[in-house]
């Protein structure tokens, strides 16, 4: 894990730092790519994070958010000791298997969502995912579908 101190800036309302161009070019040698969002882990001030390494605007950015640093956006302006490493894992979302299921009764709807972007298709697998109840898991997967086929709004949107 390579390591370096950082001040907080923002841009909007997030706060982020710059990962220095070294680091940056280790990061993109062990992930394969230098585009794209890049999985990495590390700490911040010393406690373990899992974020990605994003470029907006030309420039690549560590992005801190509130899990990472209590109160970040309060604290623009400080020097943070920070870690990083690129993440190997697999961070690959798995639908809930009654979304499979309901995919497979309703090829329509699959075909529409497999043309869905894939930040789409996240959103859509992750919220049934968080879901506890079986009722509300079973309702919002009809919702879902309903959603795909255009019968009605689904996470806050009128159409997929």
């Amino acid at each position: 894990m390579e390591q370096f101190k950082a001040e907080i800036k923002i841009i909007g309302i997030n706060p982020f730092v710059f990962v220095p161009e070294k680091i940056l070019e280790a990061i993109f040698d062990q992930a394969n790519k230098s585009k794209g969002h890049i999985p990495i882990y590390g700490t911040i001030n010393y406690k373990a994070y899992t974020q990605t390494l994003v470029r907006y605007s030309g420039e690549w950015r560590l992005y801190i958010n509130t899990t990472m640093l209590k109160d970040s956006p309060k604290r623009i302006g400080e020097i943070i000791d920070v870690g990083i490493a690129f993440d190997p894992k697999d961070r690959t979302l798995k639908p809930h298997p009654k979304l499979t299921k309901a995919f497979q009764e309703n090829k329509e709807a699959k075909d529409i969502f497999d043309l869905l972007p894939a930040s789409r298709q996240k959103e859509i697998i992750r919220y049934i995912s968080s879901l506890k109840t079986e009722e509300s898991i079973t309702k919002n997967i009809a919702k879902a579908i309903g959603f795909l086929k255009g019968e009605n709004k689904f996470v806050g949107r009128d159409k997929p």
